[in-house]
């Protein structure tokens, strides 16, 4: 999949979590028709191992409430605001965990038979992909080795 316009990384952090702004982006533009068909099926939180539904269980906030929320306006920051208070408020250490936890997966896990899968196509060869996200990184053209993206959580 090629860079999506408005899609930022899994890295980002809104507050103290990674990925939350990344799912923020994918409900905007999947709502203004921007969301390329491919990631579609994984929004949402009916699939266990979605990282959306990850994220939404880590907050204990279901995804259409998020959305919902979302689609209302306001900053990134007033959104988690508004799920910690709606859902399950983290503690410092919850969110390092979290933030650890999403960055290694596909690695020695349940998920490590997905990630060999997808990084067979010829496009990933050579690449360091140890975890989903470093295949969704190099995916939409980032690299998060060269950048050391890791270093910023």
């Amino acid at each position: 999949m090629p860079h999506v316009p408005g899609l930022r990384s899994v890295y980002s952090k809104v507050g103290r979590l990674i990925y939350f702004g990344r799912m923020l982006d994918k409900i905007r533009l999947h709502a203004a028709g921007k969301l390329p068909d491919d990631y579609v099926p994984l929004l949402g939180d009916e699939q266990f191992y979605t990282l959306d539904g990850r994220c939404c269980r880590f907050l204990g906030v279901r995804y259409a409430k998020i959305r919902e929320q979302v689609l209302k306006a306001g900053t990134d920051e007033e959104i988690l605001s508004w799920a910690h208070d709606q859902g399950i408020s983290r503690t410092d250490e919850e969110c390092h965990v979290w933030n650890r936890f999403i960055l290694k997966l596909g690695w020695r896990d349940e998920r490590s038979a997905v990630l060999k899968e997808r990084i067979s196509d010829p496009v990933f060869k050579g690449k360091t992909i140890e975890t989903i996200v470093d295949h969704i990184e190099y995916d939409e053209g980032r690299d998060p080795v060269a950048e050391r993206a890791w270093e910023g959580i």
